[in-house]
């Protein structure tokens, strides 16, 4: 019997969302406790920072640019390598993916794509290396496991929900709570049957399928605090939104906000004054600046509850791991797949800015104790691509040739090795394309962006992390900031990989 791996994510969660990462209104003493005894990774950015791509990325153990997923909509090939069916075919891990997948578009009404087929077949799999699969999303409708557990069990509780992907789109942008801010709703679905606790639920039934000895390797993956902002509206008094502070990197005023965002490439200030709409992140008639001060501390309220839910989930899982004797053998590692702006810049939602708010994650592994590992915190730049190989190094295989990332440090020696963290992004929008490439090194982050249709190809964004933490300073132009500049972006182009040949076929937006 060897270590079993429970691999915990999120969807769109800010890496200052716990407090162990300094987090002060919300309380995770769970995930903080999984910090306090393993390791803290504090720089760990994305290899991309919106859903598909990062998680095409955390299952193959490839950049983006390998696996070839390189915007949503863009389905990872059902033969593309996954670290989960490595597990069992070299040591015979049982494997189950419990909660959001999203290797495969979610907008599928001819269900083309077996993620969104499984439930209606009434199947669990197998699929891309686990035995195992019950699916969930952000809301209560459409085809996958929960939805359908939702509509067979308790018909109704679904309209409870916001409809996030509803048949107009366009018509996602209005809100019902007490401000009208965007995507919020007051939820009467009752906590016991939201997606939060399901997960957990159908990840503690799976796991009480197994034997004692059986080796495992179970994804648990909430889809929360991703947007629409509906948790359960039985919770939503642990945080009275009145009394909510708005976040450090709100600049507040529109004047302040005008000027930081007149600083960085043009996409940002049009975006945030509703001119261009570059991406598919977010509700396509939605205009950031008309975000009030009250709506956006409403918004910032409601994401707190739904990550003291998890944070409750996840006490919950872990402890039915130690009931069933598992502890001492059991690795947990959590982490999200991208960040949201949650009013950073005037902003919400995520899209193509590569700036910490979007890249900049929580990262934990709790290595088994038995594996004698001390508690420790580095911060020494890592990323998703680096998870494929630890779940290698926790089962005692060799990374496969294919994963392009290293096991995560475990102590100093190798955490000093870590020198650069690299992000990507490709989109599509209409007529409107964008390409960026990025990497966090000493404390700076360079972003160099590519010729598109809205860009020549020589424009880009510097920032000095120690000095400008919020990144309201582009130092891109500035003559003080050019050596450096020079340096990093050779060492961005060194760390390029190369372009998958011929590109993959895009085939929604979501």
């Amino acid at each position: 019997m060897g270590r079993k791996i429970l691999f915990i994510t999120t969807d769109q969660m800010r890496f200052d969302a716990l407090g162990v990462n300094g987090q002060k209104i919300a309380r995770t003493p769970a995930i903080d406790a999984l910090a306090k005894t393993g390791i803290n990774y504090t720089r760990c950015h994305g290899q991309n920072v919106v859903c598909m791509p990062a998680r095409a990325t955390m299952i193959t153990g490839q950049y983006v640019s390998t696996h070839g997923v390189w915007m949503n909509g863009v389905p990872l090939p059902v033969d593309a390598p996954s670290v989960a069916q490595y597990l069992k075919d070299r040591k015979g891990y049982r494997t189950a993916l419990i909660g959001k997948a999203h290797f495969e578009p979610f907008l599928d009404l001819a269900f083309r794509f077996y993620e969104n087929r499984m439930a209606v077949q009434g199947e669990f799999g197998p699929h891309r290396g686990f035995d195992r699969m019950e699916l969930a999303a952000h809301g209560a409708r459409g085809p996958l496991h929960y939805a359908r557990w939702l509509m067979n069990e308790h018909p109704g509780v679904a309209d409870n929900f916001y409809p996030v992907l509803g048949a107009n789109l366009m018509q996602n942008s209005y809100g019902e709570g007490d401000t009208g801010a965007i995507q919020v709703k007051h939820n009467k679905t009752p906590r016991g049957l939201y997606h939060t606790d399901w997960v957990a639920d159908r990840t503690i039934a799976y796991l009480d399928s197994l034997s004692t000895d059986e080796d495992w390797f179970v994804w648990m993956s909430f889809p929360d605090p991703h947007h629409p902002w509906d948790p359960p509206e039985e919770e939503i008094h642990r945080h009275p939104w009145r009394d909510n502070p708005v976040p450090a990197g709100y600049p507040g005023s529109r004047e302040k906000i005008d000027e930081i965002l007149s600083g960085k490439p043009q996409h940002w200030r049009q975006w945030w004054l509703g001119k261009q709409v570059t991406c598919f992140e977010a509700p396509p008639d939605f205009v950031p600046a008309s975000l009030t001060t009250d709506q956006l501390r409403e918004i910032d309220a409601l994401i707190h509850v739904k990550n003291e839910l998890i944070d409750e989930a996840v006490g919950r899982v872990v402890a039915h791991v130690k009931a069933r004797g598992w502890d001492a053998d059991t690795d947990i590692i959590f982490t999200t797949d991208h960040g949201e702006f949650q009013g950073d810049f005037g902003l919400l939602f995520k899209g193509p800015h590569h700036v910490t708010s979007l890249m900049h994650l929580p990262l934990i592994w709790r290595p088994a104790p038995s594996a004698a590992i001390a508690p420790q915190s580095f911060d020494a730049p890592v990323g998703q691509v680096d998870l494929a190989p630890t779940f290698c190094e926790i089962a005692g295989i060799e990374p496969a040739e294919w994963m392009e990332g290293a096991s995560l440090p475990k102590d100093t020696r190798t955490a000093d090795k870590r020198e650069a963290v690299f992000t990507e992004w490709d989109s599509m929008h209409g007529d409107i394309s964008l390409s960026l490439r990025t990497i966090y090194r000493d404390g700076w982050i360079v972003t160099a962006y590519g010729k598109s249709s809205i860009y020549e190809g020589t424009e880009g964004e510097l920032y000095d992390l120690k000095n400008d933490p919020l990144q309201w300073r582009n130092l891109w132009n500035d003559p003080s900031a050019a050596a450096m500049k020079k340096d990093l972006l050779a060492d961005l182009k060194a760390r390029t990989p190369a372009e998958r040949t011929p590109r993959l076929e895009r085939v929604t937006d979501v």
